[in-house]
């Protein structure tokens, strides 16, 4: 067993968490070391039983399974972390990946491809599934969209994300939608813009924004972000 790959299951649904402990409970080399109902949980979990791999659902109560993901590897950079969800969008997609996710795969996968992700994200590989693959293709195909991003350099790129949505005036409840975070966590990022842009309100943070040519895309739309 010690060379067993050490598993945590993060996932909100008692029945999901039953079926994957039951597929790699009936092969060799897998243990599973944890499971989490939600975001805070697997943080927590994580950090403390430092497993190879944690099997991640992006929607979660409390902390969404990408921030969740952002904070386990800030501290502990060695866990690798397989994203296991319902969304193939490419919002959702990109955060995962940006937040240092290793792999993505779409619940319903094949049971010798959920083995075959975790056993490569373990071993240090990249992976996704058939239809991820796909949605990554025609993004690295694109023509890149030009960010003028060198109008605020004092913003992280996860803050310039929120600046661009507010541009777009989503209210917090749509930015949390579409970036998988709680609204508590889009809140303190707003608050983080208002005070480093000096802006009173999200009003004049998006007009900013806007005059420094974010917020191009109209509300509702796809915003595809650099990975």
């Amino acid at each position: 067993m010690t060379d067993a790959i050490r598993i945590v299951l993060a996932d909100d649904h008692p029945m999901f968490r039953k079926g994957l402990r039951a597929l790699l409970e009936s092969v060799q080399g897998t243990e599973i070391v944890g499971e989490a109902s939600t975001g805070d949980d697997v943080v927590e979990i994580a950090l403390t039983q430092r497993p190879d791999v944690v099997v991640m659902d992006l929607n979660m109560p409390g902390l969404g399974g990408i921030e969740a993901t952002r904070l386990i590897l800030d501290v502990s950079p060695g866990i690798k972390v397989l994203v296991m969800t319902m969304h193939d969008e490419d919002e959702a997609v990109f955060a995962a990946i940006r937040a240092g996710a290793r792999g993505y795969l779409l619940k319903g996968a094949a049971q010798d491809e959920t083995l075959r992700a975790i056993r490569a994200v373990a071993n240090g590989e990249a992976i996704f599934g058939p239809r991820i693959a796909a949605g990554l293709q025609r993004f690295l195909a694109s023509p890149p969209r030009s960010r003028p991003e060198e109008a605020f350099p004092e913003l992280t790129d996860r803050e310039l994300e929120i600046l661009e949505l507010l541009a777009q005036r989503l209210t917090n409840t749509q930015i949390a939608t579409q970036l998988y975070l709680s609204q508590k966590t889009v809140r303190n990022y707003v608050s983080a813009i208002f005070a480093k842009l000096q802006v009173a309100d999200r009003a004049e943070a998006g007009l900013v924004a806007r005059e420094a040519g974010l917020g191009a895309h109209e509300p509702g739309t796809s915003v595809n972000s650099a990975l």
